[in-house]
């Protein structure tokens, strides 16, 4: 078992790479659908001393592999949405307790303390399937808020809004969730002039509204709600961390997350300076599946760390195919 302390006591880029390269030889040891991939690719796992050679697995094998590091009993299985006959993906969680350590450390390192907040949820694509992960979070986080405000919204709208109104003229902190078409939604029908409030959108129109450029779609939710900027998290089924904009789409991780970014035409190398690539994620909560994903999301990342979701691959735009099969 790999110690979760070494994982969230990170404190600087060295201690970082030390304790990637030591999950990589873990989870090479002892994931075997990992282990296969890497042999796939002629990887010899004591040649790897940097975090540039570790390969990625394809975000792809949580659709077709159970992905998994240890053989204890499975406490949580988190799906992603998928339409009609697509598969989805399974992300096998077999230590629940990391995902909880994750997400609550994120929210402290770039929010502060949760119980300064009432957190308002308005993901209604999310709530009316099980098996969502941000469900997971976000109910946690509704407790761990202690008022009695924090909540749930489905459909009831014009609730929320007069709740978020009264809240926030209250001069109580508030952290508004949603998804982006249900944000949306509820500008249609209301206008707000908040003073108090973080909206947050997780992204997605889930086919419900036309697909909008951030910099339109942040400069609508600014408009609507009076606020100067809109917060986004970056997360997926496949990861146990999160990653934060406090605006301006410009992401940060926490500290035991980093991305990389890799050249679209050649998967094994990567680019910098701002460039665009495909995103790779190292998530070193993901001890127990594969902290070592190679996601099918465009973006760029920036001398300091920070990054850009730009969009996502088209299927007939991923070069080195082969790293797809297995």
């Amino acid at each position: 078992m790999f110690p979760a302390s070494d994982i969230f006591t990170i404190s600087s880029q060295k201690q970082f790479e030390k304790v990637a390269l030591k999950v990589f030889r873990f989870q090479h040891e002892h994931n075997n659908v990992y282990r296969e991939f890497c042999d796939y690719l002629g990887v010899d796992s004591q040649k790897v001393k940097s975090l540039e050679k570790i390969p990625f697995l394809p975000i792809s094998f949580f659709k077709s592999h159970d992905v998994m590091t240890d053989e204890h009993p499975v406490q949580q299985i988190f799906t992603s949405s998928g339409t009609t006959g697509m598969a989805t993906s399974r992300h096998l969680v077999t230590d629940v307790s990391l995902y909880e350590e994750s997400y609550r450390r994120a929210f402290a390192q770039f929010y502060g303390n949760i119980e300064d907040y009432a957190v308002l949820a308005l993901l209604p694509s999310y709530l009316e399937r099980g098996g969502s992960s941000l469900i997971y979070m976000v109910d946690d986080l509704i407790k761990l808020s202690n008022n009695p405000d924090s909540g749930f919204y489905l459909h009831n709208q014009e609730e929320l809004a007069v709740k978020l109104k009264m809240l926030d003229e209250a001069g109580q902190n508030v952290l508004l969730i949603g998804v982006t078409y249900a944000l949306l939604d509820m500008l249609e029908a209301h206008q707000f002039s908040l003073q108090n409030t973080i909206i947050m959108e997780t992204g997605g129109m889930k086919g419900r509204r036309k697909e909008m450029i951030r910099e339109e779609l942040h400069a609508v939710l600014c408009k609507g709600f009076g606020v100067h900027s809109i917060h986004s998290e970056y997360g997926m089924t496949e990861l146990l961390s999160q990653a934060y904009s406090l605006g301006d789409g410009i992401f940060e991780c926490p500290d035991w997350m980093r991305i990389l970014v890799r050249d679209t035409e050649d998967a094994l190398s990567y680019v910098d300076g701002g460039k665009t690539g495909g995103i790779n994620v190292i998530d070193l909560a993901n001890i127990n599946s594969c902290a070592f994903i190679a996601t099918q999301d465009l973006g760029k990342k920036y001398a300091d760390g920070s990054f850009e979701v730009l969009g996502r691959f088209d299927h007939s735009d991923i070069r080195g195919c082969n790293l797809m099969v297995m």
